[in-house]
């Protein structure tokens, strides 16, 4: 049974996020129309704005309101060390924790070359004339412990190699309360190769 053209067009809509089907954008599409038109009104007017006011950084590619986001601008943040991540949910998990008050270079993406991701289309360019510009002394290579993610970080590696800058990667293990018999032994490998002295 079809709805009307405007109930159609509002499911179909909402099916664009990720993870929700046909019957969450229904459950979704009826609440709003049943008992949220308020909250229906205030989404649909945040999503013009963000849509056509969020834009990325010109310095870290992050998402940003202006032309250089408010990490960037920050004059309290500590220079010499770029942290390159991902994603902006990659960065907002690090700033969450609260340990790193360096700079940041989001990559809205990882390199692809079956899905037609170069190094073009995640901006590492920009990113390597960054380092050459600021006198990156540390490159902290964040990305995802994935396949792809592992050959972003090593190919930015390569494309630096021979300069003075220490590049490090995060280290990847076993999480803090996790229990040996549960871990995988991808992550039981890399725990192994990234073993430290107990003094430290």
């Amino acid at each position: 049974m079809a709805f009307s053209p405007l109930v159609d067009e509002l499911v179909e809509s909402l099916r664009c996020l990720p993870g929700v089907g046909q019957k969450t954008a229904q459950r979704m599409a009826f609440h709003l129309l049943e008992r949220g038109r308020s909250g229906g009104s205030r989404l649909a007017s945040a999503l013009d704005q963000a849509m056509s006011g969020v834009r990325r950084c010109d310095c870290c590619q992050n998402f940003s309101d202006t032309e250089i986001c408010q990490i960037c601008e920050n004059p309290e943040r500590q220079t010499g060390t770029l942290c390159v991540v991902e994603s902006p949910s990659d960065l907002l998990a690090i700033e969450q924790a609260g340990d790193y008050k360096a700079g940041y270079f989001v990559l809205m993406g990882h390199l692809s070359p079956i899905d037609g991701v170069g190094p073009e289309e995640i901006g590492i360019e920009r990113l390597l004339k960054r380092v050459h510009e600021e006198g990156i002394a540390e490159l902290i290579l964040a990305t995802n412990p994935t396949v792809e993610g592992e050959a972003t970080a090593h190919y930015i590696a390569d494309r630096l190699d021979g300069r003075n800058i220490l590049i490090t990667r995060l280290a990847h293990g076993i999480p803090v309360g996790g229990e040996l018999g549960y871990v995988d032994g991808f992550t039981l490998t890399h725990a192994f190769r990234g073993r430290k002295p107990l003094s430290e």
